[in-house]
C-alpha cells in the first residue's frame, strides 16, 4: 500500500494541477503503485468503493504503454465452456472447449448444446479461405489523370513497393494493392499476411513506409489519412463482407435426419426458420449480418482470448446458410468473411486470456509461423457454426423464451 502521508501529498499536487492522474506511473516508478493512487484518488472524490475494481492478477508495469493507459483496476467477466466440438480443419483436428466470457445467460448452455449436437454428427469442417489484414491510405491529387498515373506507378512498380513495407517486420509480407478513385482521390488498399498476429499496428507502420516512398516520387500528392477507412477497421462495410479482412473462414457439417427427428424437427422445418429470419428479415432490415447471432460467440470469445473486441463489428458478419438434403439430413454452414484473430500481440499474452489461448493448444507463434492464428479462426467458426444450429433449432421448436426464462433470468420474477 502506498503510505499515507504520500498520498496526501500527491493527491494534493493533483488537486493543485501540478501533476495530472496519467502522469503517475512516471512521477511514482512504478505502474502498479500508480493504479492503486489513482483508485483510491477516484474513490476519494466519488464517494465509490472500488475494492473489487483492485482485485486482479495484472501486473500493470507490463501493460502500460502497450495495451492500455490511467489504469485504475480491471473488469471480470465469467468464462464459461462449451463442448467438446470436434473441429476438422487444415490447422484444427480434434476436440476443443470454446472459452466464452459472456454475462448473458443461456449463452454458452446455447452454444454447448450446438457443439453436442455437431460433434455428434461427425464434427464441423473448417476452411479459411483468405486471409490478409489490410489498411487503406487516402492521397489527394490534383485530378483523375494524377489519380490513374499515381495508380499505374504502384501497380508497375509493386515489387519495389513490397521490398520497402516487408523491410518494417519480420512477419509482414505484402499481397496485393488494390486501388480506388473517387475524382482526385486515390485509396490504395494495401493487404498482408501477418503470421500469427491479429496485425493491424504490423500493416499500418508498414504501409506508412510504402505511402512515404511513394509520395517521394510524386510530388503533387498529398497524403490525407493513413487510414482512409477503405481498410475497413471497426465498422459494418460491404467491402470487408466482399473481399475480406482478416481470415474468411467457412465452417459446415451435416446433422443428421435421425438427430433433427430426437428433436422433434425436419430439415425442412430448421431450414425455413433460417431463410425466412436469417435471409429474409436480415434482407429487408439491410443487416450485414445475415445471421441468428454470430456476435454473441465472437464477442465472448474475443474477451476469452484477448482479442481487439471492437473489430467485433466487421468480425461477425456473414451468413448462414442451410440445406434440406434428399435423404432428410440438413447441411449446415457459417461463412465469416472478415474474421480478425490473432494468437500474438494485442491483449494475448495478458495473464487470464494468455492461459485460455494455451487452452485451446493456439497460444503464441505457430510452427510454421501463422498456423496458429490459422487454427484459432478454424475453431472460432466451428464454434458460431454450433451457436447458429442451436439457436435456429430452438426457434423451430419454439423453445426460444423458456430457454432464457430458465437460464437467463435467475433469481428474477
Amino acid at each position: 500500500m502506498v503510505e499515507e502521508l504520500n498520498l496526501e501529498d500527491i493527491f494534493t499536487k493533483i488537486d493543485k494541477g501540478e501533476l495530472k492522474l496519467h502522469e503517475l506511473d512516471k512521477f511514482l516508478g512504478d505502474s502498479n503503485r500508480a493504479t492503486e493512487v489513482r483508485r483510491v484518488y477516484l474513490e476519494r472524490r466519488t464517494g465509490a468503493r472500488l475494492n473489487n475494481v483492485g482485485k486482479t492478477v495484472i501486473d500493470f508495469n507490463t501493460v502500460v504503454g502497450k495495451n492500455i493507459e490511467n489504469t485504475i483496476g480491471a473488469a471480470q467477466v465469467p468464462i464459461g465452456i462449451a463442448g467438446p466440438l470436434r473441429v476438422i480443419g487444415d490447422y484444427a483436428n480434434g476436440l476443443y472447449y470454446i472459452p466464452l466470457a459472456t454475462t448473458e445467460g443461456a449463452l454458452v448452455a446455447s452454444v454447448n448444446r450446438g457443439a453436442k449436437i455437431i460433434t455428434e454428427a461427425g464434427g464441423a469442417r473448417s476452411k479459411v479461405i483468405n486471409d490478409g489484414m489490410t489498411r487503406a491510405p487516402v492521397i489527394a491529387v490534383p485530378s483523375v489523370i494524377d489519380a490513374v498515373e499515381l495508380v499505374n506507378w504502384v501497380n508497375d512498380h509493386f515489387n519495389e513497393l513490397k521490398n520497402i513495407a516487408e523491410s518494417t517486420s519480420r512477419h509482414a509480407r505484402l499481397l496485393n494493392i488494390q486501388p480506388f478513385i473517387i475524382g482526385n482521390n486515390v485509396w490504395l488498399r494495401f493487404r498482408f499476411a501477418t503470421g500469427d498476429a491479429m496485425g493491424m499496428n504490423m500493416v499500418t507502420i508498414a504501409t506508412d513506409k510504402a505511402v512515404k516512398h511513394i509520395l517521394s516520387k510524386f510530388p503533387r500528392a498529398q497524403l490525407v489519412a493513413l487510414s482512409g477507412n477503405m481498410c475497413v477497421d471497426k465498422k459494418a462495410n460491404t467491402v470487408n463482407f466482399l473481399l475480406g479482412r482478416g481470415k474468411t473462414v467457412v465452417s459446415e457439417a451435416v446433422i443428421p435426419r435421425n438427430t433433427l427427428e430426437k428433436w422433434g424437427v425436419t430439415a425442412e422445418d430448421v431450414a425455413e426458420v433460417n431463410n425466412r429470419k436469417n435471409l429474409l428479415g436480415s434482407a429487408l432490415a439491410h443487416s450485414y449480418g445475415f445471421n441468428a447471432h454470430f456476435a454473441n460467440i465472437v464477442t465472448a470469445i474475443f474477451i476469452a482470448t484477448g482479442q481487439d473486441v471492437a473489430q467485433v463489428v466487421e468480425s461477425s458478419m456473414g451468413i448462414t446458410w442451410m440445406e434440406p438434403l434428399d435423404n432428410g439430413d440438413l447441411y449446415v454452414s457459417v461463412t465469416l468473411p472478415s474474421l480478425e484473430v490473432g494468437t500474438v500481440g494485442g491483449g494475448t499474452g495478458l495473464p487470464t486470456q494468455r492461459e485460455v489461448l494455451q487452452m485451446l493448444g493456439v497460444y503464441g507463434s505457430g510452427n510454421p509461423p501463422g498456423s496458429n492464428a490459422l487454427k484459432f479462426a478454424e475453431v472460432m467458426a466451428a464454434a458460431v457454426l454450433a451457436g447458429e444450429v442451436n439457436l435456429v433449432l430452438a426457434l423451430a421448436r419454439d423453445e426460444l423464451a423458456r430457454a432464457h426464462e430458465m437460464l437467463g433470468r435467475a433469481g428474477k420474477t
